[in-house]
Order: structure tokens, then C-alpha cells, then sequence
């Protein structure tokens, strides 16, 4: 039996500086926007037409960290993950929904840009790898966004 395929790659410029927040027992989230520009020619008049849409991206663990501490508004970066719905009631009752991309990857375009990578020292107490690859286990009350 085949379950549902939820992926999504978006290559985009940030359209804010990452937000680093801590649920409640510490775990580290990050969110930021994407805009992801769709070009093309108007056949009647031929001119070209941008057609921007705008993701809002949340990002856990050490990756949240290391997209707080390395990107800002502007940078072109490829993002990939899942959609990921979310729902909740305002505080007068009316009831909310929005969907954004849960990244697993985020990687800066070198399109137009260079980058250094550094990399993470190892640290026993901190994040394991594998956390990385673990669903993601979080009620829409963890997100402190």
C-alpha cells in the first residue's frame, strides 16, 4: 500500500532574516520566508512578467541554528522538504490554517555567489545526527512561532 508522497524543492531568495526560537524543552526552530520567482513573456504585449510566490519555512534542530547563524534577507538558497499543515484558533474563536515547508536541506545558490563551509564541531551532548533524520515529533503548541 502506497502512503502519500509530501516533497517540495524551492529555490529562492530569503525575504527575511531566520527567526531562532526554543520550544519549550529547548529544541531550537528557525523560520524564515522564500520568494521563488516564475518568469516569462507575455505573448501579446512581449513583455517579460515576474510571478513571485512566497513560502514561510521552518527549520529544527542544529540546522535551525546554523540557518540563523549563516543566512539573511536576500540570499538565494535551494530548500528542500515536506508541506506541512498547520491549525489553531485565534483567541476569539475563529479558526486558522496555513500550510509551510518543513525543510530537511537548506543549501545557499552559488549562482551568483560564493560561500565557505564551515563545518559544525562534533559535540556528544548536543543533537545527534540521527535526530536530523527523525520525523519531527511536535504538536502545533511546541511552535513558538
Amino acid at each position: 500500500m502506497a502512503y502519500g508522497v509530501n516533497n517540495v524543492s524551492i529555490l529562492g531568495n530569503l525575504t527575511r532574516d531566520p527567526e531562532l526560537r526554543f520550544t519549550p524543552n529547548g529544541t531550537p526552530v528557525a523560520a524564515f520566508g522564500i520568494a521563488a520567482n516564475r518568469r516569462y513573456q507575455d505573448k501579446q504585449s512581449g513583455e517579460w512578467v515576474d510571478d513571485p510566490s512566497f513560502f514561510n519555512v521552518s527549520v529544527w534542530f542544529k540546522l535551525a541554528e546554523n540557518c540563523a547563524e549563516s543566512l539573511s534577507k536576500g540570499d538565494r538558497v535551494l530548500v528542500s522538504g515536506r508541506l506541512n499543515q498547520r491549525s489553531w484558533e485565534t483567541k476569539d474563536g475563529q479558526k486558522r490554517s496555513t500550510v509551510e515547508v518543513v525543510a530537511d536541506v537548506v543549501a545557499p545558490s552559488l549562482e551568483f555567489a560564493s560561500c565557505k563551509i564551515n563545518r559544525n564541531a562534533k559535540d556528544s551532548s548536543s543533537y545527534q545526527a540521527s535526530e536530523s533524520e527523525e520525523e519531527v515529533d511536535f504538536t502545533d503548541e511546541d511552535i513558538p512561532f
